[in-house]
């Protein structure tokens, strides 16, 4: 948090959580519970080891920074998945971050996952699938945080691996014959973006259209060919018609051509700013997303992998935005607007929401 501290206001103001990856909720202490309750090792000796193993600085990307001797991400990611294994254990977890999402006053959130990291792992995809769709119900009564899922293709696999995924998952989807379960009413992408355009995944992505789910697409932030990228997302993919929503997408500053398809299509961004706080200096990011704003371009603020990134969640990715972009209460009360207008919520939810949020600007 770089000395902040999260303030009253922050606190208090409704949230809705639209760019958060659930196996990046992963806390030390689920992750040594679980793996001690399913019997895999882990390398370390302690739980204090352990914990000490989060609080670095991953390596980006390896195959564009090269190799700083630490870990990258995704290598840290996808070892902490290995000790999800049961149904409950995905059960968990889910119920776990939407208890903790409560705490934080976040209203709704659109959580994403995959099946592809687990059933290589030898998991089938029926048991994260069940285990997510009890938390998505149990979260809901329990905590009063209704949530809908999105699913990911996991980029830097096969595109017939994924469509194998999707297919077997699809009965759990929020599809527009409403016969599905209503686990999830959209997919996008994950993983690494390194030489993986979103097209790569056309026929994924006009399959899931056909069944009636929403887009939403991951554009790295300073990844390789990441305007590139940009430019598929928003005029290419779907057959022309493009995303729906874009994760991150912060190099859309880097050409005038994606602001203004971002604007012109409707195109919101889900920013996750301690996620490159990491890597970019504050006078050097602040400003980006501030530009970005005075642009009139659309984006709320999310957390992204908390847990793997310093556990800054959200109310702590909006209080940096509120200090370091010099937001107003109300610019901050715009951005929560924003995130309820680009998320897939039912109509009551999002009326509800948006009523909690002006009883407390009055307030403050």
């Amino acid at each position: 948090m770089n000395g902040l501290e999260i303030s009253p206001f922050i606190a208090s103001l409704p949230k809705v959580e639209l760019h958060i990856h659930i196996e990046g909720t992963l806390t030390p202490a689920l992750r040594w519970k679980l793996a001690h309750r399913n019997n895999i090792p882990l390398p370390y000796a302690t739980y204090e080891e352990l914990v000490d193993s989060y609080n670095v600085t991953y390596n980006h990307r390896r195959e564009v920074n090269g190799d700083n001797g630490a870990p990258t991400f995704l290598e840290a990611y996808f070892a902490g998945c290995q000790v999800l294994c049961t149904e409950d254990d995905f059960y968990e977890l889910a119920m776990a971050y939407l208890e903790k999402a409560r705490e934080m006053n976040v209203r709704y959130v659109e959580p994403f996952f995959d099946t592809q990291a687990h059933t290589r792992r030898g998991v089938p995809a029926e048991t994260v699938l069940n285990g997510y769709l009890r938390a998505q119900r149990d979260g809901a009564e329990r905590f009063g945080v209704p949530s809908n899922w999105i699913f990911c293709f996991l980029r830097d696999e096969p595109l017939e691996d994924g469509l194998k995924a999707y297919r077997a998952a699809l009965p759990w989807a929020r599809t527009k014959d409403g016969r599905g379960k209503g686990l999830f009413h959209a997919v996008g992408l994950a993983s690494n973006e390194y030489n993986r355009p979103p097209g790569l995944f056309e026929e994924a992505f006009l399959l899931s259209k056909e069944d009636g789910l929403h887009l939403t697409m991951h554009c790295d932030v300073d990844q390789k060919d990441a305007a590139e990228h940009m430019h598929e997302a928003i005029f290419d993919i779907c057959a022309g018609t493009g995303t729906d929503r874009i994760d991150h997408g912060l190099n859309a500053l880097d050409r005038m051509d994606l602001i203004q398809g971002l604007k012109s299509r409707g195109i919101g961004l889900t920013l996750c700013p301690h996620a490159y706080h990491r890597r970019q200096a504050t006078e050097v990011l602040f400003p980006k997303i501030r530009r970005l704003w005075d642009e009139g371009v659309k984006f709320c603020i999310n957390s992204d992998d908390p847990t793997y990134m310093h556990n800054v969640w959200i109310d702590g990715n909006m209080m940096k935005v509120h200090e370091y972009c010099q937001f107003t209460k109300r610019d901050m009360a715009k951005l929560v607007q924003n995130a309820v207008e680009m998320s897939w919520a039912d109509e009551d939810i999002k009326k509800e929401i948006l009523r909690e949020l002006e009883s407390t600007i009055c307030q403050n």
